[in-house]
């Protein structure tokens, strides 16, 4: 008996993915549509024989301990309960009518893959929503084959292993007896077809690696973790398969004067105390232009400007949120001996006393505080 780990040329500890590549490899070489040689049909089967041992865990590690490829050694004989051979799939047809096995060959055309991109926007961009141009590199079908994956001229073949069906019986033995599975068939791969003369630009594939570029309407309204669905803009099927989807998912970045709390806008001005002591009219850019914010006389620190639907467009509805501006009254930090003067002389006009730069306690005061504690 030959040794399988030989036949596909690899060690005992090869991995998984190393077997598979081994076979992949000697299965074209050997295959009856290529080989040339006398002898190829016994290769190609020793071949698959040593991969559907090695590629099953459980068969190899029974073929590991007893170099048994069904490891089934028992005192049934090799037909088991007599010695006649017994089919599984004769208990199908006797039970239920029908006959074991997959559904036929496997289609060599598939969808392609749905592929996902990050798209970083502004803030403005956000609100009033863009057209973005971007650049995919994904799979598009091969211009040279348009998706036959074979060279002009040429097309599929028949496998001459499972004849079109794509699957392969083989008799395994068990307690039951030797019963028959259904597999892929090694030799197109469940194809039922094979391809001798592959296409040299995508290598039989049907498609292949290339950028496009593509037009992203981006709606007014996104928000970073919306993602946009762009239907047959996603990677080529193999085989002239139909497109996937490209999901756009949208990062939006921050802004120098404006953040945003769901569909509103908030901005921060700062105001100088006098202004907020006499009230005026302060001018602010927006991204609707210039607009006018009222500081109306008296304004703490703290109070917020409504500017209604200036805010961003809803996404999902008509019309937008607003724009909300927080006022911070700014004390001056340093003041000359003539500001100094004059806002001592204002404090001796509201009645407030300074002894030695300490406000001095007055009836006025502990009045205000009364009135403003017992409101609470």
């Amino acid at each position: 008996m030959s040794n399988h780990y030989e036949t596909l040329g690899v060690s005992r500890d090869a991995t998984g993915e190393e077997i598979k590549k081994a076979y992949r490899k000697l299965a074209r070489k050997y295959h009856p549509d290529v080989y040339q040689g006398t002898d190829g049909a016994e290769e190609f089967k020793k071949v698959s024989h040593a991969y559907e041992v090695l590629s099953d865990p459980q068969k190899r590690r029974v073929y590991d301990a007893t170099g048994n490829a069904n490891g089934m050694e028992n005192g049934f004989g090799s037909g088991g309960f007599g010695g006649a051979g017994f089919a599984f799939q004769d208990i199908f047809e006797n039970f239920f009518g029908g006959q074991t096995g997959g559904q036929g060959p496997i289609p060599r055309t598939r969808r392609g893959q749905d592929a996902l991109l990050s798209l970083r926007i502004e803030l403005r961009e956000a609100v009033f929503g863009i057209n973005k141009k971007i650049e995919v590199e994904t799979a598009v079908i091969c211009g040279v084959c348009q998706g036959s994956c074979c060279r002009e001229g040429t097309t599929p073949r028949t496998c001459d292993i499972c004849h079109g069906r794509g699957q392969v019986q083989r008799p395994v033995r068990s307690l039951l007896g030797q019963m028959m599975t259904v597999t892929a068939c090694p030799g197109c791969e469940g194809h039922g077809t094979v391809i001798p003369d592959p296409c040299n630009e995508c290598l039989g594939e049907g498609r292949v690696r290339s950028r496009k570029s593509l037009t992203i309407k981006v709606p007014a309204g996104v928000d970073t973790g919306t993602r946009i669905q762009l239907s047959g803009q996603g990677e080529a099927g193999p085989a002239g398969g139909s497109n996937g989807d490209l999901y756009i998912e949208i990062r939006v970045n921050r802004d120098a004067l404006f953040s945003r709390e769901g569909d509103d806008l908030h901005a921060t001005l700062t105001v100088p105390m006098t202004a907020a002591a006499l009230g005026t009219d302060v001018e602010i850019e927006t991204f609707d232009g210039t607009q006018s914010v009222e500081v109306r006389p008296g304004t703490q620190s703290g109070e917020t400007v409504v500017l209604r639907d200036l805010g961003v467009n809803r996404l999902r509805g008509n019309g937008r949120g607003d724009l909300k501006v927080k006022l911070v009254v700014e004390t001056p930090t340093k003041v000359d001996p003539a500001q100094e003067e004059l806002l001592q002389r204002l404090a001796e006009l509201r009645g407030e006393n300074y002894a030695a730069g300490r406000l001095v306690s007055s009836s006025g005061v502990f009045a205000k505080l009364r009135d403003k504690f017992g409101q609470l």
